[in-house]
């Protein structure tokens, strides 16, 4: 148990550290290309490739980490997030900085989570939590990320301490190099963490098979041998399930969260300054809603209490693209936040509780899959319409596809809350 306790300490450290990183470059990397003379369509062409990559990475390491462990994974995810953070700060090279951006989700917001390592440190997660406590404590870490997050966006604005040292976009070098730093931090942390080797995997409590059996209808009067196919057939449909809410949900991910900066900066003028402050205060309100997500869940069902958070998120989505002021749009920003993806948390346990521990990578790695690939094509669209001078219609695309996608999550999950009641 000591062992438990302390492989989730380290990895909550670990998010911790890289969701700063991340939180600088959601407010910096759009506008570092911007200064660098990158039209909207070229940052969004960048960052869905980066997109495209990351599935190709989730296809293949999530898998294969159920079958060697977990920590290589991450400890080469730390490693390649310095290298490109470092490439980011000292060149201008545009076809090395595309690498580095594309090879690492540099500036496409992950909220403290591996990229496309995501699954794999989710996985090693869950192994050390039993499953009545998931929900609870995924939002917990889902909040230490936003809160992470929202220090990396107040930083971000440190370019404009410097400007007469640093003119242009070297303003942003410092910064970068702070990403490297903190990305090589987090490989330490992901070094000493105990586990994440498959010899060190504990073996699945009969107790949480049980009741993973109720929750996804498994027969359970049946001899382990004869019903084991049909379990493997109804983890699978609900994989599949959750993979096409996934793929929606990414969709609509992907035309506004990558952009937002550029979209600020476009619409009202905003320094990085002012857009890191709007960033930090909604991933701060972010991560109070992931906190309450999870005590919600434990009230009303992890399920209905997603579903009803959700669907309040995509009506101010709908509304925020149409505010006639920076202040007003950074207060809807902020709140829309907090709806849509304080869920993460919840959504995430339900994820890691679709299958025993043997196959928790690789279903994590197929619903990671479609969210990343679909959230890849939003940035390229969205880009383009930046430059046509379509300021709205990025927003409205994102909720109609976030609307459907919640309405199916509730439709074909909801048997899941009653199941949790037995």
């Amino acid at each position: 148990m000591e062992n438990r306790n302390r492989a989730v300490a380290c990895l909550q450290g670990a998010r911790a550290l890289r969701s700063v990183g991340q939180g600088i470059a959601i407010v910096d990397m759009a506008l570092l290309l911007k200064a660098l003379g990158w039209r909207a369509t070229a940052i969004g062409g960048v960052l869905s490739a980066a997109g495209v990559v990351g599935a190709a990475l989730i296809l293949l390491c999530g898998p294969l980490s159920d079958r060697i462990g977990r920590k290589p994974f991450l400890l080469a995810y730390e490693l390649m997030t310095c290298a490109a953070a470092l490439v980011v700060a000292l060149s201008r090279n545009p076809t090395l900085l595309s690498v580095a951006i594309v090879l690492t989700g540099l500036g496409r917001g992950q909220n403290g989570a591996a990229g496309p390592f995501t699954p794999v440190e989710q996985a090693w997660m869950a192994e050390n939590i039993p499953r009545d406590q998931r929900s609870r404590v995924f939002s917990a870490n889902t909040a230490i990320g936003f809160f992470g997050v929202a220090a990396g966006c107040l930083l971000a604005g440190l370019d404009h301490v410097w400007p007469n040292a640093l003119p242009g976009a070297l303003a942003f070098r410092p910064l970068f190099c702070g990403i490297a730093g903190l990305s090589l931090a987090c490989a330490g942390l992901v070094w000493i963490t105990p586990g994440g080797d498959r010899d060190a995997r504990r073996v699945h409590d009969v107790r949480e098979e049980d009741s993973s059996a109720r929750a996804l209808d498994r027969p359970e009067s049946e001899p382990k041998r004869l019903r084991r196919h049909p379990q493997r057939q109804h983890e699978n449909r609900n994989i599949a399930r959750l993979a096409l809410v996934n793929l929606l949900n990414g969709l609509g991910v992907g035309f506004v969260g990558p952009m937002m900066s550029y979209w600020f900066a476009t619409k009202f003028g905003a320094t990085s300054g002012e857009i890191g402050g709007t960033m930090a205060a909604s991933f701060v309100v972010t991560g109070f809603a992931a906190l309450f997500s999870g005590y919600l869940a434990d009230r009303v069902g992890m399920v209905r209490a997603v579903v009803w958070l959700r669907l309040a998120g995509v009506g101010l989505m709908c509304a925020l693209p149409f505010m006639p002021t920076f202040a007003l749009a950074s207060i809807l920003y902020a709140a829309r936040s907090a709806l849509s993806r304080g869920t993460q948390g919840a959504r995430s346990a339900l994820g890691a509780s679709l299958t025993g521990d043997d196959r928790r990578g690789f279903s994590l790695s197929m619903n990671s899959f479609f969210t990343r690939a679909a959230s890849a094509v939003g940035p390229t669209l969205s880009g383009w319409l930046l430059d046509e001078g379509s300021l709205a219609l990025p927003f409205v695309f994102a909720a109609g596809f976030q609307l459907v996608s919640t309405v199916l999550y509730g439709v074909f999950f909801r048997a899941y809350d009653a199941a949790e009641r037995v």
